[in-house]
């Protein structure tokens, strides 16, 4: 098969932990070509969705991990499978590329779904599960915000369209910060914040859960770094070993079905406790980590389902 990558530049990513790379080595391992382009090289001319980058090839060796031909300009709609996989922000940028890539629907196979990725974001489509989430309040209304957190007394603050736990604040009992923060966020931003309910099971982790074409396929367990609040890697966040609890399969067989019909080939949903905070569909990571503690081919079972879905 043809497969295209828009992600961030290949040569930064870190290739024991990036799931873009491990997607493109297992790819390579099936006899699969690849191309790469970035976000900004995407396209539409006269009727075509085009973008400019490169053939490449990929090995383990850090520094030196991608080489990239001469750069060439393609018609997406000539690859099988092209990749949505540029990390957030979320932002006009990101969307205006979902709506374009919409546009190789019956020709190529976008993974995951761009119609999709744009109306389920990370924080937005757990929303279609309140049973299964904390308490939680989307608002930019500051009188909002704070009826929510005179109600739960001990939250979490955080910018709707965040990532990698840049942005995210504790706010407990005692705080007398969210005015300040309030300010802060809103001075540069017209997007609403949302507010959860402080869960302190966090302190034992925060568990990603891999799905594939709806179905768990592993977990890991991020710990936060002592005096922290964010578990994720990208702060100190330290992966664990785990396995999936109960509670773990009930969210999945809850969420699953909902995912593989949207066309969420790969997703990473983030549990802490008993409750579902997130359902990460734009680039979710942990492949790597799981694939190192459970000795399973993640990648390779990504890329029966996307198989299975070319028929």
């Amino acid at each position: 098969m043809k497969i295209a990558f828009q992600m961030d530049p290949i040569g930064d990513v870190n290739i024991n932990a990036d799931s873009s790379f491990r997607l493109a080595e297992e790819a390579q391992a099936r006899g699969h070509s690849l191309f790469f382009y970035s976000p900004d090289k995407l396209a539409y001319q006269e009727g075509h969705i085009t973008a400019r980058g490169h053939d490449f090839t990929v090995r383990r060796v850090q520094g030196d991990h991608a080489e990239l031909a001469p750069e060439r300009e393609v018609n997406l709609a000539e690859f099988d499978v092209v990749w949505l996989r540029q990390d957030p922000p979320f932002d006009m940028h990101y969307i205006t590329s979902t709506h374009l890539l919409d546009r190789l629907k019956g020709q190529a196979l976008v993974v995951n779904d761009p119609f999709w990725v744009r109306n389920y974001p990370e924080k937005l489509m757990v929303l279609d599960f309140p049973d299964l989430t904390p308490p939680t309040t989307i608002a930019r209304d500051l009188d909002t915000i704070k009826a929510f957190k005179a109600k739960h007394g001990d939250v979490i603050l955080k910018p709707l369209y965040g990532n990698g736990g840049a942005g995210v604040f504790r706010l407990d009992v005692q705080d007398r910060n969210l005015t300040s923060l309030h300010e802060l966020f809103t001075g540069f931003s017209r997007e609403p914040l949302i507010v959860q309910k402080f869960l302190p099971a966090v302190s034992k982790g925060d568990k990603r859960v891999i799905l594939v074409d709806g179905e768990a396929v592993g977990a890991i367990n991020r710990v936060p770094a002592k005096g922290e609040t964010r578990s994720n890697m990208h702060v100190g966040g330290r992966p664990e070993k785990i396995g999936l609890s109960e509670r773990d399969l009930e969210i999945c067989a809850a969420i699953g079905p909902l995912l593989k019909e949207k066309g969420q080939v790969f997703v990473g949903i983030d549990v802490i406790g008993d409750y579902l905070t997130e359902i990460n569909v734009t680039s979710p990571t942990g492949i790597q980590e799981l694939e190192r503690f459970d000795g399973v081919n993640i990648a390779g079972k990504i890329w029966e389902a996307i198989e299975g879905r070319l028929g």
